[in-house]
């Protein structure tokens, strides 16, 4: 064995190099980054070939003064953090010192800066870790940085770049994710000399949703909840889609911590928790969110590449976004979202943010003879109620006439007018028309009603006749006893029995027949990897669910109109009416102007 020695400067960066810089869109991510610490208001970035020959940023921020330019591509020295204390409290977005020396180590490196306040600029080149002096040079206030021949001294790195077209999209998408993350800062992408995107800055809510729509696309302000809800010394604001807005795969989700675009399992696991009760199987949901903390309660100093964080009260965080995202999805009733500016769920209102139109519910108090002519009582079940009896029990009723109302005085989702193949309800609001699947909005309605009948009353348990000894990972044994009260209150009575083992004694009533050791082992698992889990109430969810839709009113069925009206009042009060317990859409809106358009009305 040959004698330990220490290695090289040069090679320890171009070791370094292996972490930090994976490919093109690295490089930049380190720069931009680098230039928002800085203060910079606005950043262009030229790329060519991809990002395989030249990178190139450039920002208005502080600058650097000359004697800091050789420290500055020097491993492990920054401005940013210098002691422990400072680390555990760091708020930039770079810290660790090592990225421009690994930088410098794989490329043809050069660095241009003007300090601000000062008259002149400085420029310093490295090439292979060989340093030039600073001289003197030409620039305006702020950092110019180039990177030539990426990998150029490392073949193995170079031969593992992907096509141009695929490493200059990595480095799109990332600009979307910083553009979104500072909406202050203006940013410019050129490729191969040509303008490709142009973020102008965002000095208000309404501008910065202009630029979310301009990444996530024009369709989503209106699919969309504003969310700002702030407990506990955490903020959570931004942009949830609606369920019925989800996509076939998760490229739509943006999640920040402190300004910082990460990407978490807590925050994961939450976010999709949250819309277990209304996403479509297979389908995942959209989200700008920005989850503000104090930076003592996250850690940042996980990985290199600092794109992933460990959050010190991990349950708690998991529990606040849970929450808060469940409640703000549970207010999407039909005919209360879909406005134009997005619909705003809070727990105080935000300063700048700009009014947000809502309906008018007069109707609900006011206008109570004008529903009777509809045959629609104080108590929309008593009419609602025949939808649940035998089919010759709904019997077609004359046509009765519209109640004479103001447009402010009629309900979100109007008032049925006919039923089209049995199958869809038409009626007529303030804005226009509307379309109600009868099957998918009566579904969501009974689910509803069985969780809340099934949380109104005791949950039932039964004792299984001999008790299942279940194998288990000590970790899930030990949240087994930690958890074993909360277990208890749905119904799974369980008791650690060895170190990788536990025994259950009883289940809930309402999953008999389901398989228990599996059961037992997803809960244990979720209780051992983020501090809670809702598989229980999931997979009971889910059987109330098929009885849902089993025990709704099925196509084909004739409704009077005392009855479609019953329907859509029941609509307007339930919970996460906007969508079925399978995702789909329950209601649709046609505006005016757009059955004008169909009609070549106003041309």
């Amino acid at each position: 064995m040959p004698r330990i020695k220490p290695l090289p400067s040069d090679l320890i960066n171009q070791i370094a190099a292996g972490e930090v810089i994976e490919r093109p869109s690295s490089v930049v991510k380190e720069l931009v980054e680098n230039s928002l610490d800085a203060g910079a208001t606005r950043i262009e970035v030229d790329i060519e070939l991809g990002g395989a020959r030249l990178i190139r940023v450039r920002d208005d921020g502080d600058g650097i003064a000359a004697d800091d330019l050789p420290l500055a591509v020097a491993s492990h020295a920054t401005s940013k953090i210098g002691s422990f204390d400072d680390l555990e409290h760091v708020a930039s977005m770079g810290f660790r010192g090592e990225a421009l020396a690994s930088m410098s180590s794989v490329a043809r490196f050069a660095m241009t800066s003007r300090l601000r306040g000062q008259d002149n600029a400085f420029r310093i080149e490295v090439d292979s870790g060989r340093m030039q002096a600073a001289r003197p040079a030409q620039h305006p206030q702020g950092t110019s940085v180039e990177v030539r021949d990426l990998f150029y001294n490392v073949p193995a790195r170079r031969k593992f770049l992907r096509a141009e077209r695929t490493e200059f999209a990595h480095i799109d998408d990332l600009l979307k994710s910083l553009a979104l993350a500072r909406s202050q800062v203006e940013f410019r992408l050129s490729h191969n000399g040509k303008s490709v995107r142009v973020w102008k800055a965002a000095r208000d809510d309404q501008a910065m949703l202009m630029r979310v729509a301009e990444v996530l696309g024009e369709e989503f302000p209106q699919q969309s909840l504003r969310i700002d809800h702030a407990t506990a010394g955490m903020r959570l604001s931004g942009w949830v889609g609606l369920p019925t807005a989800s996509r076939p795969q998760a490229d739509a989700q943006y999640f920040y911590v402190n300004g910082r675009l990460v990407r978490d399992r807590v925050v994961a696991h939450a976010v999709r928790q949250a819309y277990a009760d209304v996403l479509f199987h297979g389908r995942y949901p959209t989200f700008v969110l920005y989850l503000d903390l104090d930076p003592v309660g996250v850690d940042v100093n996980v990985h290199p590449a600092k794109s992933e964080v460990r959050f010190r009260e991990q349950r708690l965080v998991h529990d606040f976004l849970f929450r808060t995202l469940h409640e703000a999805l549970a207010e999407t009733r039909a005919g209360h979202v879909s406005q134009p500016e997005g619909t705003t769920w809070s727990s105080a209102p935000m300063a700048s943010t700009p009014a947000m139109p809502s309906y008018n519910n007069s109707w609900q108090s006011n206008h109570t003879q004008s529903r009777l002519q509809l045959g629609v009582r104080d108590e929309p079940l008593a009419g609602y109620a025949a939808l649940l009896g035998e089919p010759e029990a709904l019997q077609v009723n004359a046509a009765q006439p519209m109640p004479s109302a103001n447009d402010d005085d009629v309900p979100p989702l109007g008032y049925a007018i006919a039923q089209l193949k049995t199958i869809y309800i038409l009626a007529e609001n303030a804005h226009g028309l509307v379309l109600v699947d009868m099957h998918a909005a009566h579904e969501r309605i009974t689910y509803e009603k069985l969780k809340s009948g099934r949380a109104c009353s005791n949950l039932r348990s039964q004792m299984l006749l001999v008790p299942l000894s279940v194998a288990v990972s000590a970790k899930e044994a030990a949240a087994a006893e930690e958890h074993g009260e909360a277990l208890a209150d749905w119904g799974l009575e369980l008791s650690r029995s060895g170190p990788s083992a536990v025994v259950v004694r009883r289940i809930p009533a309402l999953l008999e027949g389901a398989d228990v050791a599996e059961l037992t082992r997803s809960v244990l698992g979720e209780l051992a990897q983020h501090g809670s889990s809702r598989q229980l109430q999931e997979v009971e969810n889910e059987l109330l669910s098929t009885m849902a839709c089993h025990g709704s009113v099925r196509a084909g069925r004739r409704l009077t109109t005392t009855e479609m009206n019953a329907l859509l009042r029941e609509m307007e009060a339930t919970e996460r009416s906007g969508q079925c317990n399978h995702g789909r859409p329950t209601w649709v809106q046609i505006n005016m102007s757009e059955l004008d358009k169909l009609f070549l009305r106003g041309r």
